[in-house]
């Protein structure tokens, strides 16, 4: 009986059951010919209305205020990059064109994935067509990271008490340098990183939990390891919220990584991660974080499979979550 209602609900819930958010803005930086498919914003955007969203689906973000970027940056790095006063050694390290173009993009995407956070602690799931840029320390960008809109959103949601705990599911291709770094110590915070262990970056700060793989793993591999863990750490920390980094770049073809996963094996990753979290009643905010394939299509391709995954298991596991403030206590 239970499989036969989330048939139904799967057959006849809303199209989109969450809501997205989104800024026409993100694919507007110039940075010259470089890997970061910037387009790839906007050819998501524009597939979701051929899929037939509507513009009340999106939400659109505002530029992320100082006070929230101070939750984890330190007032000396972001007075540096907004004068536009980093040394050659730090604009080498973003390995991306500096513009103040691309300093509004950053706050715009931290803007982004609070809101997202903030939208999944309400409605259970929320998708930012954006952000993931977890190379980003609290004092220095890296790795086309100019500030950590993950690490900012967790920070956000627990100083507004609107979580106690956060869970951040990394599955790019890369480990998670900057957020292991800015969350190191806390017992608030639990870091998930599932990587390459023989790419970028070369020193990998301790995640809660390190899960390192190796070129051409495969499928197969990286799904047991997963398996391995999740719901088993979804259940022992019981976070209130979790942030899911959606990496497109474990994929065979994409130019920086080489995990060498299918697009099904992709697939079945999202279902893993956010099927479990939300049958356990975890709300889910999702970023798309990164997408290097050499065809631009095939990274649109795997986000949109992350959203179709959302669309499934949003209209089986529907349930709004109840506001922290109206728990009672343990």
């Amino acid at each position: 009986m239970g499989d036969l209602l989330n048939l139904f609900r799967v057959l006849v819930g809303k199209r989109f059951p969450f809501q997205f958010v989104y800024s026409n803005e993100y694919w507007m930086v110039e940075t010259g010919r470089h890997v970061f498919p910037l387009q790839k914003y906007r050819l998501v955007y524009e597939s979701l209305l051929a899929m037939g969203a509507m513009k009340e689906n999106f939400l659109r973000p505002r530029p992320a205020p100082d006070e929230d970027i101070l939750l984890v940056h330190t007032a000396r790095y972001l007075k540096r990059i907004k004068m536009g006063t980093l040394n050659r050694a730090e604009l080498l390290a973003l390995e991306i064109r500096y513009s103040p173009e691309l300093v509004r993009f950053a706050l715009l995407s931290v803007g982004g994935t609070v809101l997202a956070a903030r939208k999944a602690l309400e409605c259970g799931l929320a998708v930012h067509l954006g952000g993931g840029f977890h190379h980003a320390f609290p004092d220095h960008g890296e790795g086309f990271c100019l500030l950590n809109d993950v690490a900012v959103a967790v920070r956000k949601m627990i100083e507004e008490k609107l979580a106690r705990k956060v869970m951040v599911v990394d599955c790019d291709v890369h480990q998670g340098n900057g957020t292991a770094a800015a969350f190191a110590g806390r017992k608030d915070v639990f870091t998930l990183s599932l990587h390459q262990m023989d790419i970028y970056p070369t020193e990998k700060p301790l995640s809660t939990v390190d899960i390192g793989l190796w070129a051409g793993d495969g499928d197969v591999l990286y799904l047991a390891e997963i398996e391995a863990h999740i719901p088993r750490i979804y259940n022992e920390f019981q976070p209130d919220l979790v942030i899911y980094l959606a990496g497109a770049d474990p994929y065979e073809k994409d130019q920086l990584g080489g995990l060498a996963l299918t697009k099904a094996g992709l697939k079945e990753r999202d279902k893993v991660v956010i099927e479990n979290a939300r049958r356990l009643g975890i709300p889910v905010a999702v970023v798309l974080a990164g997408g290097y394939a050499a065809e631009i299509k095939d990274t649109v391709d795997i986000h949109l499979n992350t959203i179709r995954i959302a669309q499934r298991v949003q209209r089986v596991f529907p349930e709004v979550p109840v506001p922290l403030a109206s728990r009672r206590p343990v």
